[in-house]
């Protein structure tokens, strides 16, 4: 499809295998968009013969004999293969083509935590689980796709005393699980790889600490390999979550400012505004104090983010994959905005000739708080 780019392509139930050469050279158009919360989709466009076999096991999935069909995309760049999309084909439609006998087939899908959202399991009791055990226990029953589950336990342990409460499951797994991510402030997403057939389900704090990736230059001449790049600056976001933690012995609610940067989401920017809004969170005063400091902690590191930053990349320039849920480097923005970003989203697209990647970046203030980036 595109000189320098190795794509590979396995689609099957349950188990997906590669697809033949044919199949893979009608494919002709490719998106994957990821952010940082929910789930990761993906769109191929296919332009096949009516004989394709591909028609006929799309529409097999539609019977009972197959529960979902599963679609793997890799891609290797400079001999790096990364996986961009380990999900399930959630919807096919097929459009007449141009000239006879040919048609174009359009699979748009999710990741895998779209099988979580199959079965309501309401009602299976977790006797002194804490939010982590829970998770751990919920997503063992996936290793079947070569799911690991990735749970980070709370750094305020809340275990339930089972005489006082006993936790239910309620609804399906993925509305679960999120619910519990909610609970303590986390986060809960599916990442691919590292090789085809295996991913990992990541249950924990949304980390912003790491060896940030290459560069996105601008404005460097021949060292520029983004198309394009704007930032920008709203400090009327910042906001100062308060807490109003109610004294059980005296039930006198104590308000608790917290800050909007923690070890696990460190300051990005040298600079941070002055929050102008101050934001009294009754609701707090429901959850326990572990409960409620993990979810003002992480609802204080969002409001933080006030530099954003909105561009596009080719990436045979770039040379590698941008990464969303990761650190970036830019340069060539000028002082206020050059430095360490963390990346909010990517979405990819292939196409004949060309590879391009639009992606969101933010942090939470201006001016960088190191001296040089990775180049």
């Amino acid at each position: 499809m595109l000189k320098g780019v190795h794509l590979s392509l396995m689609i099957g139930p349950v188990v997906p295998v590669p697809v033949g050469k044919d199949v893979l050279e009608a494919l002709t158009d490719v998106e994957v968009r990821t952010n940082t919360r929910g789930p990761s989709f993906f769109r191929l466009n296919f332009e096949l013969s009516t004989k394709s076999p591909l028609h006929t096991l799309f529409l097999v999935s539609g019977g009972a004999g197959v529960p979902f069909v599963r679609v793997i995309l890799a891609v290797t760049i400079n001999g790096q293969t990364d996986v961009m999309i380990d999900g399930v084909m959630t919807q096919h439609q097929v459009q007449p083509g141009n000239s006879p006998s040919t048609s174009t087939l359009s699979v748009t899908g999710e990741d895998l935590t779209r099988v979580l959202d199959y079965i309501d399991l309401s009602g299976i009791p977790y006797p002194a689980m804490p939010p982590f055990a829970r998770v751990n226990l919920i997503l063992a029953k996936y290793a079947f796709l070569g799911v690991i589950p990735k749970v980070i336990p709370s750094v305020l342990l809340a275990v339930p005393n089972p005489l006082d409460h006993l936790p239910r499951h309620d609804g399906k797994d993925l509305e679960y699980v999120n619910a519990l991510a909610d609970e303590v402030g986390y986060v809960f997403y599916h990442e691919p790889g590292p090789t085809p057939g295996v991913s990992f389900m990541y249950w924990g704090p949304e980390v912003k600490v790491g060896e940030p990736q290459p560069a996105l230059n601008t404005d460097m001449d021949a060292h520029t390999n983004v198309d394009s790049i704007t930032f920008s600056f709203n400090s009327e976001s910042a906001s100062i979550p308060v807490l109003m933690i109610q004294n059980p012995e005296t039930k006198v609610p104590i308000p608790v400012p917290l800050p909007g940067v923690n070890p696990l989401s460190p300051p990005l920017g040298l600079v941070p505004p002055i929050p102008k809004n101050i934001e009294m969170s009754k609701k707090s005063a429901k959850h326990t104090i572990p409960q409620a400091i993990m979810l003002g902690l992480a609802k204080a590191a969002k409001d933080a983010n006030v530099a954003t930053a909105n561009g596009s990349l080719d990436v045979l320039r770039y040379g590698r994959l941008l990464k969303p849920r990761k650190l970036v480097g830019v340069r060539g923005a000028g002082h206020a905005f050059n430095g360490v970003y963390y990346v909010e989203s990517v979405t990819s697209n292939i196409k004949h000739g060309e590879f391009k990647q639009s992606f969101s970046l933010s942090r939470n203030g201006l001016l960088s708080t190191v001296e040089k980036v990775p180049a």
